[in-house]
């Protein structure tokens, strides 16, 4: 379940979709879509030009880097960063310093959250962005995410109210059955909460990577989800889900089409 398949393809990644109702100020969330290269967002904030321009700038930012320092673009373990790198890869390294992972883990959360944190500095009071199923939250009211676990019994079944007090908050998630992203091992979802979005997109990535069959829940939870920075972590493997730490408050999904939630699987 989740908030999207971790780097998945847009095809088979939930998505902030369509309008959803801000409980409180009784006013309509409007979602918007933006691709750019690869990478396809979709955002809920006043500020869109300077989320949007932040994507462009910072995408081109760390190509710059990463053209010279190829490895940082290739490593699948932490790799030391250049002198003077840019802000973008500096997030990327040290998420993937804590988890054990290359930079490249982090590379969609980092973005995401560099991205809402424009349009929070321009002035918006609400930035919420979602890269590929890693989202990024800021909001005076709650935010209410679905959870998307592919073929799973578990999927479309549950959902994350998150509160105002919650936020600012990372909500990413991984899937070794979903997407084109490399994994290493087989589990329907790795959903990460931290509030560092880089270090959430990392640890979701190292999470599914190591769940492979049931048995492997409990101890990829106890390693994962105490690194330092993690509020929480949820697993789904078949029709096993685990949970450790601290997660936004689990509701039962009671609407089929996700309409109200701001995330929905694109085949549903």
């Amino acid at each position: 379940m989740t908030t999207r398949v971790e780097n998945a393809n847009h095809e088979q990644s939930p998505c902030l979709r369509g309008k959803t109702l801000n409980p409180e100020s009784h006013e309509m969330r409007s979602y918007r879509s933006f691709k750019h290269k690869d990478a396809t967002f979709r955002i809920c904030c006043r500020s869109f030009k300077a989320v949007t321009e932040a994507i462009v700038h910072q995408r081109a930012t760390l190509e710059r880097y990463i053209a010279g320092h190829a490895a940082f673009g290739e490593s699948f373990i932490p790799i030391e960063l250049h002198a003077n790198a840019p802000d973008v890869a500096t997030r990327m390294a040290a998420a993937a310093r804590v988890i054990g992972v290359g930079p490249m883990a982090a590379v969609a959360g980092t973005m995401a959250q560099l991205a809402a944190e424009a349009g929070l500095a321009a002035g918006a009071n609400e930035a919420i962005v979602e890269n590929g199923g890693d989202i990024y939250l800021s909001s005076p009211y709650e935010v209410v995410v679905g959870l998307f676990a592919g073929d799973s019994p578990l999927s479309d079944k549950l959902a994350f109210a998150v509160q105002p007090a919650d936020m600012p908050l990372a909500i990413c998630s991984s899937s070794s059955r979903m997407g084109h992203s490399t994994s290493l091992g087989a589990c329907d979802l790795a959903t990460a909460v931290a509030d560092s979005a880089s270090l959430a997109d990392a640890a979701a990535t190292e999470a599914a990577n190591r769940v492979k069959k049931p048995d492997d829940l409990d101890p990829t939870l106890e390693a994962i989800g105490n690194m330092d920075g993690i509020r929480g972590l949820l697993l789904v493997k078949g029709d096993k889900i685990g949970v450790i730490g601290s997660i936004p408050k689990l509701v039962r999904n009671r609407d089929a089409e996700l309409t109200a939630k701001v995330t929905k699987h694109e085949r549903s």
